[in-house]
């Protein structure tokens, strides 16, 4: 960026770049776009898009003009909904289950026309190029004047097949710049120059003449040799592997676009009490809206009448719909299952859990890890370095052998096999792939530095409530009193603790419901601040509550049920006492229930070389309980909110790379702190700000998931990277020796291009 100091505010605009043909060209336009002032481009050539930050009086009318001068289109995509409105049910698994080989997402995806022209174009070349390669490598097939219906099949082949790559060059060449296209154009037409100049100068367009085929460098007198097929050969290849590589970079955006297609396509608002069908644009918060069983939630909300199963599969990657009432929140884009919901829409369009994950996907597409920037400063300096290393080649080749025919062999192999294309596509595809894939799981990465952080992670900072625990109290423990009946005493202290609004009761409510079935209504009720409720049910006075609430009414506690307190205050545990008609029945545990994923989940983390430890606010003993419970050895209770990052701070002073996984507002500045921070998706909004990675549900297995896939992803590209480098390394020094015939080398140069974003498409297996 240029260093002049601006006071105005940053901006930032997305840029749809057209007319790039490979790695070079992308590091050409971010060149030309950091050059002006106050700006900050990164150009992505496998998303074909700027990313600019600029400040000062720069406009985008600027920035497009500057990309317009460097020889390539810019437009400034339309304002677009985070959802399709258009979109039919099933998007999500179409593009998961990959049944489309163009990584469509089944009926709602367009056909691609620059896709349909790429394949067009490519088929003539290749029924075209088959005759002149057999005519030129199998001498057998050699007829008197064949020479000359190869010139007729492959001159349409170099210059109406080869037009993209001519077109693109004589661009560059205007704007005093060189890349990709310039190698495979300069290569191809002066393969076919010296054929011309050979058929009509030379001995090559006599009647009776052969030839021989070599996978070196050829060695024969320059007036009779021809190039044809490495002219048309090469062109073909070419445009088969800009064809695949097409094909599979819209695979590798298959998951994003299928994201954006779950939304549902219209809703049945309730207005003065009738339904009525509107388009989900036009839905505000506050309205209040019907869902039928089988529909798509519209969006974000909560639940205020009906009850039902959620399946959250296409948004969350969890497989088991989720039971939910009034009160409860829903998700949009999520399905139905089984009862009629109203729903009162809490967030639209843009705020939406949807929108914001295909926000955080797309921008993590767009970004680019500080390996790739290596690799772009190399593409950019590339196709003027391997020009020289041609006209050095051919020179070289002159001196030594003095034979200008294998001269020439040499330096085209040398234009054609050098490719800066396998390098610009080795990061940004396999992250397309990754956060896509990701995406489909319930997991969002912000971006690619963070797969550098997911290598080092030693040590995993897990926040007790809502992350281990399920962050709300629950009946965990039923001890009866001797004699007493179990579904007795939950019967009668459930049906008053349901006319209480407090969190242990509604616990102590929800348990003995759930455990004992209907509850009977109490006749009267009376809440008693700190100590408990006392009332009448079924004829009997009832008391639940502390141990002081029954002193109080000189009702004794047996010696077995002060045993059972003791013992589950010891845990960490709430005792809530039952009494009635004078007599103490029994004791209730409340707890924060821990997960029943938790325990899998830090086996699976341990597994990953990764230490556990557990940090908290509460007291020790509640801390140690779950801590034993889910395997964790290392404790770090009584914390309070504010200290939660000093904590990560001093871990990270002991020489550890620390990951924090959290859902509280509390947690967010240790989130922002950790080497890498995970923020559970039902959480709040602090958090996942704060977070690294989000992930989507509140199953602590998807850290494991996430930081796996992240560490998968990190190794594909670096996997693509030695491959691209290795490619070129390897390659340059075999076709400036002669030891590779230039159509040999045009295939070679196509086909690395595939295998790296072939490699990439891997990712979509990942589970």
């Amino acid at each position: 960026m240029n260093s002049t100091v601006h006071d105005g505010p940053i901006a930032a605009v997305e840029l749809a770049i057209g007319g790039m043909t490979c790695a070079s060209c992308a590091a050409r336009i971010e060149k030309k776009l950091n050059r002006m002032d106050g700006v900050e481009a990164s150009v992505n050539y496998a998303t074909e898009k700027a990313h600019v930050s600029y400040t000062g009086d720069v406009r985008v009318a600027d920035l497009i003009a500057t990309v317009v001068k460097t020889g390539y289109t810019a437009a400034q995509p339309p304002p677009r909904p985070a959802v399709r409105p258009d979109a039919a049910p099933g998007a999500g698994a179409a593009a998961e289950a990959g049944s489309d080989p163009t990584g469509a997402s089944g009926e709602h995806e367009e056909p691609d026309p620059v896709l349909a022209a790429a394949r067009g174009r490519l088929l003539v070349c290749a029924v075209l190029s088959l005759p002149v390669v057999l005519l030129a490598m199998v001498p057998a097939l050699q007829f008197d004047n064949w020479q000359w219906l190869s010139l007729t099949l492959a001159s349409p082949v170099v210059v109406w097949g080869g037009l993209p790559f001519h077109r693109a060059a004589w661009t560059n060449a205007r704007h005093g710049a060189a890349t990709m296209d310039t190698l495979v154009s300069v290569g191809t037409l002066a393969a076919f120059a010296w054929s011309l100049w050979a058929l009509f100068f030379g001995h090559a367009g006599m009647p009776g003449m052969r030839h021989g085929f070599d996978l070196t460098t050829s060695r024969a007198d320059g007036s009779s040799a021809l190039y044809l097929e490495v002219a048309a050969g090469v062109v073909t290849f070419i445009l088969l592997g800009r064809y695949l590589e097409a094909r599979a970079k819209r695979k590798a955006g298959a998951a994003l676009k299928a994201l954006m297609h779950l939304g549902a396509k219209d809703v049945a608002v309730l207005r003065d009490g009738a339904e009525v069908r509107v388009p989900v644009g036009s839905l505000a918060v506050g309205d209040r809206f019907v869902v039928r069983p089988g529909e798509k939630i519209a969006t974000d909300g909560t639940v205020t009448e009906g009850s039902s199963a959620v399946d959250a599969s296409l948004l969350t990657g969890e497989s088991v719909p989720v039971e939910v009432r009034p009160g409860d929140a829903v998700t949009g884009a999520t399905v139905n299952a089984s009862g009629r919901l109203v729903v009162e829409a809490t967030r639209v369009g843009s705020d939406t859990q949807l929108a914001r994950m295909a926000a955080l996907v797309e921008a993590a597409q767009n970004g680019k890890a500080e390996v790739q920037r290596l690799a772009d400063r190399i593409s950019a300096v590339f196709v003027p370095v391997v020009l020289l290393l041609a006209l050095g080649t051919w020179v070289a080749w002159l001196l030594i052998t003095d034979d200008p025919t294998a001269a020439f062999t040499a330096a085209v192999a040398v234009l054609i096999i050098a490719c800066p294309c396998a390098l610009g596509l080795a990061t940004p595809t396999a992250l397309m792939v990754g956060t896509g894939r990701g995406a489909q799981l319930g997991i969002l990465i912000k971006g690619p530095e963070v797969l550098e952080s997911t290598r080092r992670v030693d040590t995993v900072v897990l926040d007790k409530t809502g992350t281990v625990t399920t962050g709300r109290m629950t009946l965990t423990g039923v001890v009866p009193a001797p004699g007493v009946d179990a579904t007795e005493l939950l019967r009668l202290a459930g049906a008053l603790e349901h006319a209480s609004e407090h969190p242990i009761a509604r616990a102590v409510a929800a348990g003995a419901a759930a455990r004992a079935g209907s509850l009977p209504v109490p006749e009267a009720f009376e809440n008693l601040p700190g100590l408990g409720v006392r009332g009448l049910v079924e004829g009997r006075e009832v008391l639940v509550g502390r141990e002081r609430l029954l002193a109080d009414r000189s009702v004794a506690l047996p010696a077995a049920l002060a045993e059972a307190r003791a013992a589950a205050e010891a845990a960490g545990a709430t005792a809530v006492l039952v009494a009635w008609d004078g007599a103490a029945r029994g004791v209730l545990t409340v707890a924060d229930a821990v997960k029943e994923t938790s325990a899998e989940a830090v086996s699976r983390l341990r597994a990953l070389g990764l230490t556990p430890v557990l940090l908290t606010g509460d007291n020790r003993a509640v801390a140690e309980t779950v801590a034993r419970e889910v395997g964790i050895d290392e404790v770090i209770a009584e914390v309070m909110p504010e200290d939660k990052a000093a904590v990560v701070e001093r871990l990270q002073a002991e020489g550890r790379t620390v990951a924090m996984v959290g859902d509280g507002v509390n947690d967010a500045a240790a989130l922002a702190r950790a080497d890498l921070g995970l923020a559970m998706g039902t959480g709040a909004d602090a958090a996942i700000e704060a977070g690294d990675l989000t992930l989507v549900r509140g199953d602590l297995r998807v850290a494991a998931d996430a930081i796996r896939l992240s560490r998968r992803t990190l190794s594909t590209i670096k996997g693509n990277l030695f491959w691209a480098f290795g490619y070129n390394v390897a390659a340059l020094p075999l076709a400036a020796a002669g030891l590779l015939n230039p159509m040999i080398a045009g295939a070679a140069m196509a086909f690395s291009s595939v295998f790296v974003v072939t490699n990439s498409l891997r990712l979509r297996s990942f589970r």
